[in-house]
């Protein structure tokens, strides 16, 4: 795919990265098209699915949010059916995140996001330990986030 994007693409997907509300004139300006052709070109790259949405970055403590967490997790039993009952399950705790399958020890790494110390204890304890799939967890708190919401590197043309 990324031997179709020029170079007016690549900007354009790294403007829109810093800052998806941009108003097209001035998306257009940036990349020295006309708003017509640069409307046209971002409503190829959504068509295509380089673009897959636009979305808000809310501030999580501001919310209420005052413990993140990674939890590693292994699965007692890896057949189809477990793997599509965690799966299922995971989607359905608002705590989670991000869920991403590992290669290694662990199978799964949960990005978790909660209240307070309690509340991860009620999640962990009262929701993921209560999975019988479940055979072993590890949890780290996020002491700090040094570098997060970053933007996709994008090839050069």
């Amino acid at each position: 795919m990324t031997e179709r994007l020029d170079p007016i693409d690549l900007r354009l997907l790294a403007a829109l990265q810093q800052d998806g509300r941009l108003p097209n004139t001035e998306l257009a300006e940036r990349v020295g098209l006309s708003p017509s052709a640069c409307l046209r070109r971002v409503q190829r790259l959504e068509a295509e699915g380089l673009i897959r949405g636009y979305r808000a970055v809310l501030d999580a403590e501001r919310l209420g949010y005052g413990l993140e967490a990674f939890v590693r997790l292994q699965l007692a039993r890896h057949d189809a059916a477990s793997i599509e009952r965690f799966v299922h399950k995971v989607g359905q705790w608002e705590e989670v995140i991000a869920c991403h399958a590992l290669t290694g020890e662990m199978d799964y790494l949960l990005h978790v996001l909660v209240r307070n110390l309690d509340h991860f204890s009620h999640f962990l304890l009262d929701e993921v330990l209560r999975e019988g799939d479940v055979a072993d967890v590890n949890s780290s708190f996020v002491l700090r986030a040094v570098k997060s919401g970053g933007v996709l590197p994008l090839p050069t043309a």
